[in-house]
């Protein structure tokens, strides 16, 4: 069977894995787009902590983390992926009570989480914290290199097979492939959209635009843990500013499609009729280094509101992410860098002499009404998308699924509640 993936992130690349070892023809188009959330996101796998009143997405979620053990284990090869645990911090005791309940009442399903420990002294794990903090230690979460594992993935697929075509895929009207050349304009930044929806008051800790104003709290229950949960917003789909018609294409012969373009899902379907309102959240990352310092093996922090931050080997510490509705603007902002330098301090002040190494920005694919996308838009097309800021987490997995969609057989979950609309 012949399958055309469009997107080559970590979604894509999973599911060109997954195809390849079921003996498909695979053929992977990378559009090479600025901003792609694979090559920008940290690599945090803690579900348990997030989406306390949405099982759909916490089982996503969960699934994605028991997947990992087995993919390293079949990859055969350092991708990036280590137990390192996961600090839940706060300046207040009482703020960790929501978090230890939910994890308490999620234990029995997943005792992959580990027990769940107070830690008295913090900055014993991760030297650089505030001595003020309190935290519960989660020793089963892990941190894992998206590129590494996207480039693991795509490789694997390759030696049984699989081709990697680089340029604009597009579809026509009846789910037919056509791939356009790479140094088409088109593969440069998009032309940015109309302005991102209007948050209608509700917005979660940190998910106002980098300098616009201080952060709106969420009402208690409703937001998750970690900073970067999606807003379960109608927002309209936002499409990358295609205003030039491409060049006439080359066809990729194909029985069945998988469309995992990320935030450029909605403009890659759009020629089938179906609207999917997918749309691109910003988030800007700071990689820090401390010379001479081991911190391979420190654990990720996750505060209750403000940045992430994780070790990783070279002396390497990650502070992040902005999460901005701008659109497709794939930049580092000075606005965004203050937001996260000011909150990455406050929560770890040994960081103030490290030394800034890189700055990255992704563009996380976000489905508007809340959870992924999943599932097939026509007999042909299979849609795998809007994991936000869960993609590290639940990309090869979810790559898992639309290889069965595509190849027709029974995925390993239930997709119902992630399949589309017109699905």
């Amino acid at each position: 069977m012949r399958v055309v993936v469009i997107g080559s992130g970590i979604v894509g690349a999973g599911a060109a894995y997954h195809l390849s070892r079921r003996g498909a023809a695979v053929t992977v188009v990378d559009g090479g787009y600025p901003g792609e959330a694979t090559q920008a996101g940290a690599g945090i796998v803690c579900p348990w902590v997030d989406h306390p009143e949405d099982d759909d997405w916490y089982r996503l979620t969960r699934e994605g983390a028991r997947h990992y053990p087995g993919l390293v284990e079949e990859l055969g090869e350092d991708i990036g992926y280590a137990k390192v645990g996961a600090l839940l911090v706060a300046e207040d005791p009482v703020d960790l009570e929501p978090v230890r309940a939910l994890l308490r009442r999620r234990y029995a399903g997943a005792p992959e989480m580990g027990e769940v420990v107070d830690v008295a002294t913090p900055a014993e794990l991760f030297p650089p914290l505030s001595d003020t903090l309190s935290a519960l230690l989660v020793p089963g979460a892990a941190r894992v290199d998206g590129r590494s594992v996207r480039d693991a993935l795509l490789a694997a697929a390759v030696a049984r097979g699989a081709e990697v075509r680089t340029g604009t895929a597009t579809l026509t009207q009846d789910g037919h492939v056509l791939l356009h050349p790479a140094d088409h304009p088109e593969t440069s930044a998009p032309t940015p959209p109309p302005p991102a929806p209007a948050l209608s008051g509700r917005a979660l800790a940190g998910t106002t635009p980098a300098g616009t104003g201080p952060s709106a709290t969420v009402p208690a229950g409703e937001a998750s843990w970690r900073q970067a949960a999606p807003l379960h917003l109608g927002a309209p789909a936002m499409p990358g500013g295609r205003q030039e018609p491409l060049s006439e294409g080359a066809p990729l012969e194909a029985d069945a499609v998988i469309v995992a373009a990320g935030a450029w899902t909605g403009e890659v379907c759009r020629p089938l009729g179906v609207e999917l309102p997918v749309f691109p959240r910003r988030g800007q990352i700071l990689h820090a280094t401390l010379e001479g310092v081991d911190t391979a093996w420190w654990p990720i922090i996750l505060p209750r509101m403000g940045p992430y931050l994780l070790g990783f080997p070279d002396s390497r510490v990650v502070v992040g992410a902005t999460v901005e509705d701008v659109g497709f603007a794939p930049r580092v902002t000075v606005g965004g860098l203050d937001e996260v330098i000011e909150a990455g301090l406050r929560v770890a002040p040994g960081l103030a002499g490290a030394t800034v190494s890189e700055t990255r920005v992704g563009l996380r694919p976000v489905y508007a009404p809340g959870c992924a996308l999943i599932g097939p838009v026509t007999d042909r097309v299979v849609v795998a998308t809007g994991l936000s800021a869960y993609g590290l987490t639940a990309g090869p997995f979810t790559g898992e699924l639309a290889a069965a969609l595509a190849l027709g057989e029974r995925p390993p979950i239930d997709i119902t509640p992630y399949r589309p609309p017109t699905g």
